[in-house]
Formats: C-alpha cells, structure tokens, sequence
C-alpha cells in the first residue's frame, strides 16, 4: 500500500519512485489506474442552494484574456455548491449552449447561481435560476456576491497539476477528476481509506 500512501500524499511518480523504490514507469502506471478508478467511482449528484459557476484554462503556450481564447489551452467548466461539493467538465468551448446545459443537468432549479459577468451566462437571466452576477472590476462587491469557491478550486487543482511539468490531453480527463476526487473527499486520511476499499474491491 506504498503506493497507493505515496498517491494519495500527492506525490510524483519519480518521487515515489526514489522513496519506495521501485521503477518510475511503475509508480506512473499504478498511478494512473487509480486516477480511472476514481474517475469511474465519483458519484453523480445535483448541487443546490447557492451555486458557483465559472470556467478555467489549463495548459497552452500563450495565454489569453483570462484564458479564453488561448492557443492550445484545456476548456474546463466547473460548479460548485457552497460549503460543497465541485463538479468538473472538459468542454469544447465556452458558449451559452456549451455551458448552460451542464447547469442545468447538475444544479436544482430555483437555485441560486453565481457567475463573472461573461457574455456566455446570460442566457441564465431567463432561466428558471437566480442569477447573480459578479462585476470583478468593482473593488467594492456585496460580500456574498462572489465565486470565490470555485476560483479557490481552480487555484488548488492548477497548483497540484504544476508539479507534473505538463500534462497530455489525452490524460487530462483522469487529472482533472482527481483533483475534483481530492477536493470533495476531505482530509488525506479519509481519502485514503476511500480509495484503499476502492482498490481493493477492483482486485477482487
């Protein structure tokens, strides 16, 4: 279970490699099975109440105004229920008939959802959602009228994501759901124990 200790720590592979001792291209294969594993176990729910919605950036060799529009950039669109837990999609782009039917698959009407002033939510002024929409070039907003939660999320998931000197697209997807495993799962010890009955279960 060094490993699976070493992952869960948040360690690379070549890392765990030097410490546990064992070949490099070992500790990257067991660590991608348990990212699809996780993938393949995150539960489905619906996020209610107050709602942040905002979409990030990752990757690419040139940035762009926030991201958008960067050459070469992963669209990522996230949700997250205040107080708990987040929602994570790869998206092809970041268009009102991209975004809004994830919103309304993932979060309960009558919610209340907070999002930038980007064009692509506008479409929730008429919905049957609360939209309540953050101006960020005002220094002085309604304390509860923020995104914080998820900007937070996408601070912590491209920190994590840094340490692996870039990631493929085609691995992405697994990162990604980790990260949204790691921050809906709590403490360490209580990851490690959910994904340890997770690994053991798919053995047997």
């Amino acid at each position: 279970m060094d490993l699976l200790r070493m992952f869960v720590a948040g360690a690379t592979a070549g890392a765990t490699s030097e410490i546990v001792g064992v070949h490099r291209n070992t500790a990257t294969s067991f660590f991608m099975r348990l990212r699809r594993l996780m993938a393949g176990k995150l539960p489905s729910y619906e996020l209610s109440g107050e709602v942040e919605a905002d979409e990030s950036y990752f990757g690419g060799t040139r940035k762009g105004k926030r991201g958008r529009g960067a050459f070469g950039k992963v669209a990522v669109f996230g949700l997250l229920k205040r107080g708990g837990k987040v929602f994570t999609a790869i998206v092809p782009n970041a268009r009102t008939e991209t975004l809004l039917p994830i919103i309304e698959e993932k979060a309960t009407p009558d919610s209340i959802v907070y999002t930038d002033s980007f064009k692509s939510y506008n479409a929730l002024d008429v919905s049957d959602f609360h939209h309540r929409r953050i101006n960020h070039s005002e220094l002085f907003a309604d304390r509860g009228n923020h995104i914080n939660g998820i900007e937070n999320f996408w601070n912590q998931t491209k920190r994590h994501l840094r340490k692996f000197n870039g990631i493929n697209k085609v691995s992405f997807h697994w990162f990604l759901k980790e990260c949204e495993w790691r921050f809906n799962g709590g403490n360490h010890q209580s990851l490690y124990k959910q994904l340890k009955q997770w690994y053991l279960k798919e053995k047997h």
